[in-house]
């Protein structure tokens, strides 16, 4: 950007001089435009190098920082953040700095802030906001930490892919369909008691377990904390989740986006009737104003404040992560988060001493 615009402002001087010597009206004014002109280019072309020179100086510089530092980092917590999280560590390890090792693990966002809580990880990842019991740990065990969003994500439905009657439900339906009691005292929910041209067999419902925020999410927020559907078969590990669903003509899951877009050739997708139309999750959509607003949430890390101040290494793998967010968020499923916010907590996190 800087080169370009000093481009124009060359060009503007060319330009300007240019005019002013056709008014001379004689050959000895467009000399003097001409080498002004050719003066003007001179030194701009001298400026761009300049600054092109002082920009490789300090991506040098920035690049000598970084191998200056070395240690590890540990990060543990959302399965649903996981995939993001481990594209944004294999990114600084392969192109900043590999004297870090950056450690990310995925026991699940409550799993995972149960050993944050403790002081056993540097970063805990969540698909939910962290909660005030686990604000109270970490205040009677003095940890100091900072909750920052990274990305957006869109709570999906996903079906059997050869599934082609409940392809579009209302949120009702949904609900319907996983709230315990909803349809029946016994549980037992057949495709035809949610719709009668539907066939009249069991929907079998699937979705990860208490350890995750997405469950947490769904629960809470979504179903207003009315209990899940008796027998919905809760998984700890997504691509397990995937492949039950898959297996299951009569099966319905919910889970985050990322994993559905990893495998559209294995699952169908619900599109979503919020009162305005049946909606697709997809990346352009997921927004918290967007057209999937009601699905859509914040997925979030937390980082150890003592951790980032004690360990270079930590500190500087958290400005990498909102170096990065933006660019990597889509790879992974998710949409990214306005580029002005990300840079308001890098700022927040080089603040950190």
């Amino acid at each position: 950007m800087k080169k370009f615009g000093l481009s124009l402002v060359a060009m503007s001087s060319i330009v300007f001089m240019a005019a002013c010597g056709g008014n001379e009206g004689n050959t000895g004014g467009n000399t003097d435009n001409a080498n002004a002109a050719s003066n003007n280019e001179a030194n701009a072309e001298e400026n761009n190098e300049a600054n092109a020179n002082a920009e490789a100086n300090e991506n040098a510089d920035n690049a000598e920082a970084a191998e200056d530092i070395s240690g590890s980092v540990s990060i543990d917590g959302s399965g649903t953040v996981y995939p993001l999280m481990s594209r944004i560590a294999e990114d600084y390890m392969t192109n900043v700095n590999s004297e870090v090792s950056v450690e990310v693990s995925r026991a699940g966002t409550s799993a995972g802030m149960q050993r944050y809580v403790q002081g056993e990880t540097d970063f805990s990842n969540a698909s939910r906001e962290v909660k005030d019991e686990e604000l109270e740990e970490m205040e009677a065990n003095g940890i100091d930490s900072m909750e920052f969003p990274v990305a957006l994500d869109g709570m999906t439905i996903v079906i059997h892919p050869e599934n082609d009657w409940a392809t579009e439900m209302t949120v009702e339906e949904v609900e319907s369909i996983f709230i315990s009691g909803a349809v029946n005292d016994d549980d037992v929910v057949m495709w035809s008691d949610i719709n009668a041209d539907w066939p009249e067999e069991e929907i079998n419902t699937y979705g990860p377990n208490e350890n995750h925020g997405t469950y947490e999410f769904f629960v809470d927020e979504l179903l207003d904390e009315q209990p899940l559907k008796e027998g919905t078969n809760l998984q700890q590990e997504y691509p397990t989740l995937v492949e039950l669903v898959n297996d299951d003509e009569n099966g319905i899951g919910f889970f985050g986006f990322g994993y559905y877009e990893a495998n559209t050739d294995n699952l169908g997708v619900v599109s979503i009737d919020f009162g305005e139309g049946n909606i697709t999750p997809a990346l352009d959509n997921i927004d918290l104003e967007g057209d999937y607003a009601p699905y859509t949430r914040q997925v979030f890390t937390n980082l150890n404040l003592d951790s980032a101040r004690e360990n270079p290494a930590v500190k500087d793998f958290a400005t990498h992560v909102f170096d990065v967010a933006d660019e990597l968020a889509a790879d992974a499923g998710f949409a990214p988060l306005p580029e002005d916010e990300l840079e308001e907590y890098k700022a927040e996190v080089e603040a950190i001493n």
